[in-house]
């Protein structure tokens, strides 16, 4: 619990010391030096985490590059976490790029080359036999109520980095400590080395992963289900997190354990809640249902499809439209264009076949509606107020294309979320130029403000999926279920069922609702569709809030808080990064 101040370790001298749980550097007391055996180890002075703050951050200034201030950071976070959480804290704003996207990227790039130390379960193809093993040494004894891993296939728009991955399983556990307030000491990061086909990787001696292309098919299943069922074996409880996963295994997991186990895909699940989330704040402005938009999905991968179903089944819940009239109201775009019947089996993967649109529609654009159908096509025939770009196709919104959605309607709603930056299908501020200002924009990644006709700055809104997946996970921990259950619907708002789908779905909508009801767009159109970034800890705060008053509230959570003191028990359980007391114990916690 973060509101203990008293801890009994059992840990002494450099022991201590060279555990960043439990280190506290030179702000161990002169009584602790005493009691660990650490008074000639430390200089004299006894400092206070403000002035270790000031000094790590003075540290860290003094790094030219942001790849360098990740590792610095890195590092010290492999020895001292409390001082690692606080300074991140104190400049969330400045530091999550340098901790997480862009900059991770370039670190998971060259991960081989700048491996110092593990950090979290490496779990390899050939040493199965062991895994079992391998898993309780990392868990054993320890209350994780956090699995976040990854197979490293598509990691944030560069691909397959094969065991490098272990960096975005390591980078998402710190975002849900650090924004969602889960105990960081309760996470397990992991990565599934299953090879790569990184030719670079395979080809560079120093690659600290497993040598081999990447296994495929029944092999790959069996060593997935292997770490799953391990999961479900000995930390049931836990928030189980795929991460990064190749577009075809990652609706294939989910499909196959959200039924037995809570599992979350950020890449399907979260990108969907959060561009939710801004779409509503988006049509609050514009004063319109999302049952009155026309969707284009630019990019069908796991984060198109997942944002295009999140969207659908949000309008079938909120105007009540059947599901067959929701869906076509999207069109999705991939490599071979509109996604459509003469496109052929070999061209459109099976997760896509109830957006496939019908060739009869576009006989007036291509001879018997066969034949490539592009973006610019499908803007001019169905004239959208809704554009999402996550392709990572540089670019791709051209001033023709952007200028086109402007015709069709008076506020298009632009949204270019590829991540790093530099593959993004539009920078906000042309969008904003070509549109004179109609335009209502959020991007990835964070950008400056864009200059409005008169002068005002448009703050661009970063819809980043921080912004609602760590309350998401938060809210299903503290609820102490096993699974995200239909406990936590919208009350009225869906039949109750016992199919786990539909209530991922209903939750994910109730926590795009709280996030969407936050945006300051809401009061003034000219502003950010969705809060500022720097607010996202009290943002995921009311998005656990939401999740747990509504387990509460139908009657199925394992928790037995009131609706009026729900607020005050959620803070209570957040884990927040302090120096307590230490009183050495030799059967405390080591």
């Amino acid at each position: 619990m973060s509101n203990e101040t008293v801890f009994r370790v059992a840990l002494r001298g450099e022991e201590l010391l060279n555990n960043p749980r439990f280190n506290k550097g030179t702000a161990f007391t002169v009584p602790e030096r005493k009691a660990f055996g650490l008074t000639g180890r430390l200089p004299s002075k006894v400092n206070t985490l403000d002035e270790q703050c000031e000094r790590a951050y003075q540290q860290l200034e003094n790094r030219d590059s942001d790849i360098r201030k990740n590792s610095f950071l890195q590092s010290l976070k492999n020895q001292n976490m409390v001082l690692y959480y606080t300074l991140l804290t104190r400049h969330l704003r400045e530091l999550i790029p340098v901790i997480y996207t862009p900059t991770e990227a370039e670190a998971i790039a060259d991960y081989s080359h700048l491996f110092r130390r593990s950090e979290g379960l490496y779990l390899t193809f050939p040493d199965q036999d062991s895994m079992e093993e391998d898993f309780l040494e990392q868990t054993k004894g320890k209350n994780i109520d956090l699995v976040v891993c990854s197979d490293s296939e598509a990691i944030l728009g560069i691909g397959d980095q094969g065991v490098g991955g272990i960096g975005i399983s390591s980078a998402k556990s710190v975002i849900y400590s650090l924004i969602g307030g889960i105990n960081p000491a309760q996470t397990l990061s992991v990565v599934l080395d299953v090879g790569t086909n990184n030719e670079d990787l395979l080809k560079d001696h120093l690659y600290v992963g497993w040598r081999n292309k990447r296994i495929r098919g029944e092999e790959y299943d069996k060593f997935v289900d292997k770490f799953v069922q391990l999961v479900r074996k000995h930390i049931p409880q836990c928030l189980l997190h795929f991460e990064d996963f190749g577009v075809t295994n990652a609706q294939t997991l989910l499909r196959r354990y959200r039924d037995t186990h809570a599992v979350f895909n950020d890449d399907i699940q979260g990108t969907g809640a959060v561009t939710l989330s801004c779409v509503m704040a988006a049509v609050g402005v514009t004063n319109s249902k999302l049952s009155e938009q026309r969707y284009i999905i630019y990019g069908a991968g796991s984060a198109g499809l997942g944002i295009a179903r999140q969207l659908r089944d949000a309008i079938v819940s909120t105007d009540s439209m059947p599901v067959a009239e929701a869906t076509a109201l999207f069109y999705l775009i991939d490599k071979h264009g509109l996604i459509k019947q003469s496109l052929g089996k070999a061209n459109i993967r099976d997760d896509l076949e109830e957006f496939v649109r019908p060739d009869e529609e576009w006989v007036e654009v291509k001879e018997n509606g066969a034949g490539e159908i592009g973006l610019l096509e499908t803007i001019r025939k169905i004239k959208p107020t809704v554009l999402i770009g996550c392709s990572t196709h540089a670019g791709a919104f051209t001033e023709e294309i952007v200028k086109a959605m402007a015709d069709g309607c008076d506020r298009p709603i632009i949204l270019p979320l590829s991540n790093p930056s530099k593959l993004v299908e539009v920078d906000p501020k042309d969008a904003n130029d070509w549109t004179q200002g109609k335009a209502l924009l959020a991007t990835g990644s964070p950008f400056p403000p864009a200059k409005m006709p008169n002068g005002k700055d448009y703050v661009i809104a970063e819809c980043n999926n921080a912004l609602i997946y760590p309350g998401l996970g938060f809210g299903a921990i503290i609820t102490k279920s096993r699974r995200m259950t239909d406990t936590m619907i919208i009350a009225g708002a869906w039949a109750v069922s016992s199919d786990l789908a539909s209530c991922l779905i209903a939750v994910f909508f109730l926590g795009a609702r709280r996030l969407a009801s936050l945006s300051p767009a809401l009061k003034d159109p000219d502003d950010a569709l969705l809060p500022d970034f720097a607010d996202a800890p009290e943002v995921n705060f009311e998005v656990a809030v939401a999740v747990a008053e509504q387990a509460v509230e139908e009657g199925s959570a394992n928790i037995t808080w009131k609706t009026e003191e729900m607020r005050d028990k959620v803070r209570q359980h957040l884990w927040r990064p302090i120096y307590g007391e230490y009183v050495y114990d030799k059967d405390g916690m080591a």
